[in-house]
């Protein structure tokens, strides 16, 4: 994977917005290597959704954002969970024919000595049919924390967010639909 600037150049750079700095950091790195993730990890990405469907795309972003992980531990900051964040509460909507979803997920990030700096929203997309990643993933940096707040201020972002379900509850929709 090719590593751009280290986080820390990114956070001397944008000083005064520390969550912003890491998001543009996280997009950076993203951009520059979601594909190549998905072109050196083919076979095991393709093996893993034969065995077990759509949980290959929770290994891809494991490989993504592994290296992302590491700049974060070593500018003293920590992801809450780790990215691309909590699976239970995230949103999932798209195309009737599923080829083009998207699931937004988040994480809070803490400095090492304690405190809040933001949170990371990660959005991705997939494809229900087949492994397929159909774009980039977008990460959107914001200033707020806390499940409540995070939900309200995405929420204003999307409609299509608002909309949707959290896992647990679309999940819980999806068994109580199963026929007898």
């Amino acid at each position: 994977m090719k590593q751009l600037k280290p986080l820390q150049r990114y956070l001397e750079l944008f000083s005064e917005n520390r969550i912003d700095a890491i998001g543009r950091f996280i997009g950076d790195q993203i951009n520059e290597n979601w594909q190549a993730v998905l072109v050196k990890n083919e076979d095991k990405l393709l093996k893993a959704y034969n065995e077990g469907g759509d949980a290959a795309y929770g290994t891809y972003l494991n490989l993504l954002f592994a290296p992302i992980h590491t700049q974060l531990k070593e500018a003293g900051l920590r992801p809450t969970p780790k990215f691309p964040g909590d699976f239970n509460i995230s949103r999932e909507w798209g195309n009737e024919d599923e080829t083009d979803q998207q699931r937004w997920m988040w994480s809070s990030v803490h400095a090492l000595n304690g405190g809040t700096v933001g949170t990371i929203v990660t959005i991705v997309f997939h494809d229900h049919t087949q492994f397929r990643v159909p774009r980039q993933p977008r990460i959107i940096a914001l200033s707020e924390y806390g499940k409540e707040d995070v939900v309200k201020a995405l929420s204003l972002l999307s409609p299509d967010f608002e909309q949707a379900l959290e896992f647990t509850a679309e999940y819980k929709e999806y068994l109580r639909n199963l026929p007898s």
